[in-house]
């Protein structure tokens, strides 16, 4: 890991981040100021960068402009006096990741240059990504799993048929299997039957012969001809119409075709990947699909999962898609809070990697700042549809914390199983221990704040105590004295809290 830089014409804050940063086991590197500072970034880098605002000759500012420009994702904190809070804040316009304002706590310090530095060891790793595409991301084991089998199958010539949800990656993967097998050099094409209209669609496929229909003024080659040799992935297989389902039968069966109109066999020496999102076996009762086609389709089946199935994922494809994002359109790489993204991770994303892929673009050109919180994602997301708050909406319409989540032996959050007709939709951040509750309580007492609510202390408080004492009463089926023993109150504390709580259910025995 590269050492921290600090910049700073003031020799005891040099001195005082140096020492709390060692303590930590952080090598740093220090300059008196920007231009020494520039001249080093001749022949090094550091993982993380803090700049004093004010400093003589170049300014924090400067330095700040000319370093996102030569090296956007490194993170660069400021630190600024009180007074210079407005230069601070058009700091961020630059590009900065954070400021601290003089005088600033140590700890605090620290802890905020280690979140830069966790951010600069992620986006290295997703710097470090191949660069070309298509790319299939992943570490959750239901991918190691993907993975793997693409690798089995990518030196055979076996029909394969791939499964999952819209927006899972299906031709991704078929790209994939083209790309590592012997077929690598010749072309692969691809056709979505479900985008191309049922008249049109037999002579998309197979071509045609001039003057086969009406506006035929030529010969024309199908996608089964432009794929000789290559792959021809067929997507959305499931709506095929019925008829058109014979004749891709009979090419899978005898490798032949005809072009509509024409009266020439035609040989395909072409390997066939077909996917859809759709349930083949349920169409094949219902007499949608043919049967023998289906079996003739499913040599090898190759399920991807869905995003929800995949969730440790969501931050590294966030981040890749921010950084694609950025590079496409030119602007600065967005990141994401940690409370934003795990409020990212507990998100149903119902359309999968590619709705989550459209939300990194809306982000790069919507979001205000460079660290995107929780407030700053789509209102759709965070209040519509598609995602079930973590925060419930009481009759009066203010938003009130969950209902408290069980500790583990351990002392860490445990998500409870759902019960039989019921399905849990606690967000991932509860499954993250401590800290996930901590940031969920901090984004509550952020969206109070927000909204101009008062007394945010006294509401958050009381709901914190009413769910303790309602948890250890459950422990202590009901019995108060025992319920104050666990939670290290007195009798006479519990039993004046239960009374201004309105808590039902107390006993004294």
């Amino acid at each position: 890991m590269k050492p921290i830089w600090i910049v700073d014409d003031d020799a005891s804050i040099r001195w005082v981040l140096e020492k709390a940063l060692a303590r930590e086991n952080l090598e740093t590197r220090s300059f008196s100021n920007a231009r020494d500072a520039l001249a080093a970034f001749a022949t090094d880098t550091p993982q993380v960068l803090v700049s004093d605002i004010r400093m003589p000759g170049e300014s924090g500012l400067d330095l700040l402009a000319v370093v996102k420009e030569q090296h956007p994702g490194l993170p660069v904190i400021i630190i600024t006096a009180f007074s210079d809070l407005d230069s601070a804040v058009a700091s961020f316009q630059g590009g900065a990741f954070e400021y601290l304002a003089k005088p600033f706590d140590i700890d605090k310090a620290v802890a905020l240059i280690r979140r830069a530095l966790e951010e600069s060891l992620r986006e290295a790793s997703v710097e470090t990504l191949p660069a070309d595409t298509p790319e299939i991301l992943g570490q959750a084991p239901a991918m190691q799993e993907v993975f793997r089998a693409i690798g089995r199958l990518s030196q055979s010539n076996v029909t394969v048929l791939i499964t999952g949800e819209s927006g899972t990656g299906k031709e991704l993967v078929a790209h994939a299997l083209h790309k590592h097998s012997p077929r690598a050099a010749q072309p692969f094409i691809a056709l979505n039957t479900a985008a191309i209209p049922k008249d049109l669609l037999e002579s998309e496929l197979f071509g045609h012969e001039r003057g086969a229909f009406t506006g035929a003024q030529a010969t024309r080659r199908g996608r089964f001809e432009q794929a000789e040799n290559g792959t021809l992935f067929l997507d959305e297989i499931g709506d095929m119409p019925f008829d058109l389902q014979t004749r891709l039968l009979r090419v899978l069966s005898d490798g032949h075709f005809y072009r509509v109109g024409g009266h020439q066999p035609i040989k395909a020496n072409v390997r066939v990947i077909t996917a859809t999102h759709q349930n083949l076996e349920q169409r094949v009762r219902e007499g949608q699909f043919r049967e023998d086609l289906f079996h003739r389709l499913n040599v090898i089946r190759l399920r991807l999962p869905s995003l929800r199935e995949r969730r440790e994922d969501i931050p590294l494809l966030a981040r890749h898609f921010l950084l694609q994002s950025a590079r496409q359109l030119g602007g600065e790489t967005k990141r994401m809070s940690e409370a934003a993204m795990q409020f990212l991770v507990g998100l149903d994303l119902p359309g999968n990697v590619r709705q989550l892929e459209n939300l990194c673009n809306w982000i790069t050109v919507m979001a205000p700042g460079q660290t995107v919180e929780v407030k700053d994602l789509p209102l759709d997301l965070t209040q519509g549809a598609g995602f079930v708050s973590p925060y419930a909406a009481d009759a009066a319409g203010a938003s009130v914390l969950p209902a408290p989540v069980p500790l583990s032996a351990a002392g860490a959050l445990a998500v409870p199983a759902p019960s039989s007709g019921m399905s849990s939709n606690l967000p991932a951040a509860f499954a993250a221990g401590a800290d996930g509750w901590i940031s969920l309580l901090e984004l509550q007492a952020a969206n109070m704040l927000a909204a101009g609510q008062v007394e945010v202390m006294d509401v958050l408080g009381k709901q914190f105590e009413s769910a303790l004492i309602k948890t250890a009463l459950k422990h202590t089926h009901g019995r108060k004295n025992d319920a104050a023993v666990r939670l290290g109150i007195g009798r006479n504390t519990i039993t004046r809290k239960i009374a201004e709580l309105g808590i039902d259910g107390a006993k004294d025995e």
